[in-house]
C-alpha cells in the first residue's frame, strides 16, 4: 500500500470530509424532488470513542419507502479485527475513517433497490507514514427486470471508469459480482455495478478523483429508472414478492457485509449501520416461483452478466 507524506495527512482528510459532505446534500436534494412527497430528516451522532456522522432517512414517501443517506467520519487508537484480518500491517495504527453509504428501498416494485458507498480509511503510526486508501461502488437489485435499465446502470457505470483506464470497469464490475454474491443461495444479490476497495496505487489525487467520479455519478445511473417505473401500476402480488426478495438483501447484509461487521466492531451507531435493511420484509420457506412466470424470469438474471 502507498504511504502518505505526513505533511499532507491533515489537508487531505478536509478535503476528501468536504466532498462527502457535499455529496451527501446533492444526493438528498436529489432524490427528495424524485419522490416529489417525502423529504429526509437529519440525526445527528457522536461515537463516544471518537468521530461521528449524520443519518438522514426518508420514510413514506410517494416513491421511496425507506431510504437512508449517511455520512460518518470515525476515528480512534486501533484499527477494528474486521479490517486487520487481511491487513497485519494496521495493526497496532490509529486509523480516520469516513463516507457516504446510502440505500434506497421504493414502494414500487418495478423500482429497483439501490445501494452506494464511497469511503476513505487512513491509519496512522507515529514516527511512520500514514497508510490510505480509497474504496465503494454501487449495485442494482431489481425485483422485476428490465434490460433496459440494466443496460443503463452499467453504461454509467462504465463511463465514470473510463477516464481511467480500460481495464477499471471490467475489473470493478466483476468484483461487483464476486462480492455481492449469496454463496449459500448460489445467486448474485441483483444486477452488480461497480465494487473497489484498497484504492492507492494510482496516488492519492487520482484515486480520490475516482471516488467522486463514482459517488456523482450514482444519481445518473439510479434516477432515471426511477422516473421511467414510478408510474408503473402493481398489486399485491407483486408486492408479495417485492418482500420476499427483500429477504435475500436481508441475509446479504447481516451474514456477509464488510462495512456492517467494520460498523459494528468500532462501536458505530446501530442505528445507522442497519439503516440498510428494508423496512419490511419476509420469508416463505420453500418459495417456488411459476415456471414462466415474471417472477420466475428474476432467476436467470442473479448471475454475473456482460450487459
Amino acid at each position: 500500500m502507498q504511504t502518505m507524506n505526513i505533511e499532507d495527512t491533515a489537508d487531505a482528510i478536509a478535503r476528501v470530509k468536504a466532498f462527502l459532505l457535499s455529496l451527501q446534500d446533492n444526493i438528498c436534494q436529489t432524490l427528495e424532488l424524485a419522490d416529489g412527497k417525502g423529504s429526509f430528516e437529519e440525526d445527528t451522532w457522536q461515537r463516544e470513542q471518537g468521530g461521528g456522522g449524520r443519518s438522514r432517512v426518508m420514510k413514506n414517501g410517494c416513491v421511496i419507502e425507506q431510504g437512508g443517506v449517511n455520512f460518518s467520519h470515525v476515528f480512534g487508537d486501533a484499527m477494528p479485527a474486521s479490517a486487520t484480518a487481511s491487513r497485519p500491517e494496521l495493526a497496532g495504527r490509529s486509523f480516520q475513517a469516513m463516507g457516504v453509504s446510502l440505500v434506497i428501498h421504493p414502494h414500487n416494485p418495478y423500482i429497483p433497490t439501490s445501494h452506494a458507498n464511497v469511503r476513505f480509511f487512513i491509519a496512522e503510526k507515529e514516527g511512520e507514514a500514514p497508510i490510505w486508501w480509497f474504496g465503494g461502488g454501487y449495485d442494482l437489485t431489481p425485483f422485476y427486470p428490465f434490460k433496459e435499465d440494466a443496460q443503463h446502470w452499467h453504461d454509467t457505470a462504465k463511463k465514470c471508469c473510463a477516464p481511467y483506464g480500460d481495464e477499471v470497469y471490467p475489473n470493478y464490475k466483476k468484483w461487483c459480482d464476486d462480492y455481492f454474491y449469496l454463496k449459500h443461495r448460489n445467486e448474485t444479490r441483483g444486477v452488480g455495478g461497480l465494487f473497489f476497495d484498497d484504492l492507492n496505487e494510482w496516488g492519492f489525487e487520482k484515486s480520490f478523483a475516482f471516488m467522486q467520479s463514482v459517488g456523482n455519478s450514482y444519481l445518473d445511473a439510479y434516477v432515471p429508472i426511477v422516473e421511467r417505473r414510478k408510474g408503473q401500476s402493481y398489486g399485491e402480488r407483486e408486492r408479495q414478492f417485492q418482500l420476499y426478495r427483500r429477504g435475500r438483501y436481508v441475509e446479504f447484509n447481516l451474514v456477509y457485509d464488510r462495512g456492517t461487521l467494520f460498523g459494528l466492531q468500532t462501536g458505530g451507531r446501530t442505528e445507522s449501520i442497519l439503516m440498510s435493511m428494508p423496512p419490511l420484509a419476509r420469508w416463505e420457506y420453500g418459495f417456488e416461483p411459476a415456471p414462466g412466470s415474471p417472477e420466475d424470469k428474476l432467476s436467470s438474471w442473479l448471475k454475473p452478466t456482460d450487459w
